[in-house]
Protein backbone atom coordinates (compact mmCIF):
# COMPACT_ATOMS: atom_id res chain seq x y z
CA UNK A 1 0.00 0.00 0.00
CA UNK A 2 1.31 3.45 -0.90
CA UNK A 3 1.96 6.08 1.71
CA UNK A 4 -1.05 8.24 2.45
CA UNK A 5 1.11 11.06 3.84
CA UNK A 6 4.73 12.13 3.38
CA UNK A 7 6.38 14.07 6.20
CA UNK A 8 8.98 16.84 6.26
CA UNK A 9 12.17 15.73 8.00
CA UNK A 10 11.89 18.65 10.45
CA UNK A 11 8.17 18.53 11.15
CA UNK A 12 6.69 21.63 12.82
CA UNK A 13 4.41 20.65 15.72
CA UNK A 14 2.11 22.65 17.96
CA UNK A 15 2.99 22.64 21.67
CA UNK A 16 0.36 20.07 22.62
CA UNK A 17 1.71 17.39 20.28
CA UNK A 18 4.27 15.22 22.05
CA UNK A 19 6.33 12.50 20.34
CA UNK A 20 3.95 9.85 21.72
CA UNK A 21 0.93 11.78 20.47
CA UNK A 22 2.63 12.33 17.10
CA UNK A 23 3.10 8.58 16.67
CA UNK A 24 -0.62 8.03 17.32
CA UNK A 25 -1.57 10.81 14.89
CA UNK A 26 0.65 9.37 12.16
CA UNK A 27 -0.84 5.89 12.61
CA UNK A 28 -4.36 7.29 12.38
CA UNK A 29 -3.50 9.31 9.29
CA UNK A 30 -2.24 6.14 7.58
CA UNK A 31 -5.04 3.78 8.64
CA UNK A 32 -8.15 5.85 9.37
CA UNK A 33 -7.62 9.42 8.23
CA UNK A 34 -11.23 10.40 8.87
CA UNK A 35 -10.79 12.05 12.26
CA UNK A 36 -11.01 15.61 13.46
CA UNK A 37 -9.02 17.81 15.79
CA UNK A 38 -5.81 17.72 13.75
CA UNK A 39 -4.82 20.26 11.12
CA UNK A 40 -2.10 19.72 8.57
CA UNK A 41 0.13 22.30 6.94
CA UNK A 42 1.34 20.91 3.62
CA UNK A 43 3.29 22.10 0.62
CA UNK A 44 0.74 23.20 -1.96
CA UNK A 45 0.64 21.32 -5.25
CA UNK A 46 -0.78 24.46 -6.85
CA UNK A 47 2.19 26.42 -8.24
CA UNK A 48 0.56 29.76 -7.38
CA UNK A 49 0.21 28.83 -3.68
CA UNK A 50 2.88 27.99 -1.14
CA UNK A 51 1.12 26.12 1.66
CA UNK A 52 -2.23 24.48 2.30
CA UNK A 53 -3.90 24.20 5.69
CA UNK A 54 -6.61 21.58 6.06
CA UNK A 55 -8.24 19.32 8.60
CA UNK A 56 -6.78 15.81 8.58
CA UNK A 57 -10.19 14.30 7.79
CA UNK A 58 -9.81 15.48 4.20
CA UNK A 59 -7.24 12.71 3.69
CA UNK A 60 -10.17 10.32 3.40
CA UNK A 61 -10.90 11.79 -0.04
CA UNK A 62 -9.78 9.58 -2.91
CA UNK A 63 -7.62 12.40 -4.35
CA UNK A 64 -5.10 11.94 -1.53
CA UNK A 65 -4.70 8.22 -2.22
CA UNK A 66 -2.97 9.08 -5.49
CA UNK A 67 -1.55 12.43 -4.34
CA UNK A 68 -0.20 12.12 -0.79
CA UNK A 69 0.41 15.53 0.78
CA UNK A 70 3.88 16.56 1.91
CA UNK A 71 3.15 17.60 5.49
CA UNK A 72 5.35 20.28 7.00
CA UNK A 73 3.38 20.96 10.18
CA UNK A 74 0.73 19.40 12.43
CA UNK A 75 -1.41 21.37 14.87
CA UNK A 76 -4.48 20.82 17.00
CA UNK A 77 -6.51 23.78 15.70
CA UNK A 78 -6.82 26.07 12.70
CA UNK A 79 -5.69 28.99 14.87
CA UNK A 80 -2.49 27.14 15.81
CA UNK A 81 -1.93 26.33 12.14
CA UNK A 82 -2.22 30.00 11.19
CA UNK A 83 0.21 30.96 13.98
CA UNK A 84 2.62 28.26 12.83
CA UNK A 85 2.55 29.58 9.26
CA UNK A 86 3.33 33.05 10.66
CA UNK A 87 6.31 31.52 12.48
CA UNK A 88 7.47 29.87 9.23
CA UNK A 89 7.19 33.19 7.37
CA UNK A 90 9.23 34.98 10.05
CA UNK A 91 11.92 32.28 9.93
CA UNK A 92 12.04 32.48 6.13
CA UNK A 93 12.34 36.26 6.22
CA UNK A 94 15.18 36.04 8.74
CA UNK A 95 17.05 33.33 6.85
CA UNK A 96 16.43 34.33 3.23
CA UNK A 97 15.13 37.88 3.28
CA UNK A 98 12.03 36.85 1.30
CA UNK A 99 8.85 34.83 1.69
CA UNK A 100 9.63 31.94 -0.66
CA UNK A 101 8.30 29.42 1.85
CA UNK A 102 8.30 26.41 -0.46
CA UNK A 103 11.94 26.93 -1.37
CA UNK A 104 12.89 27.59 2.26
CA UNK A 105 10.98 24.65 3.73
CA UNK A 106 11.69 22.09 1.02
CA UNK A 107 15.44 22.59 0.66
Amino acid sequence: MAERVRYHSKLYLSEGITEKKLDKIKKKLEKKPLFSGVFLIAASVNPSDQLDIFEAGLLAQSYYEKNPPYVIGITESREEAMAMVEQMVQECLRERGDCALKEYLLC
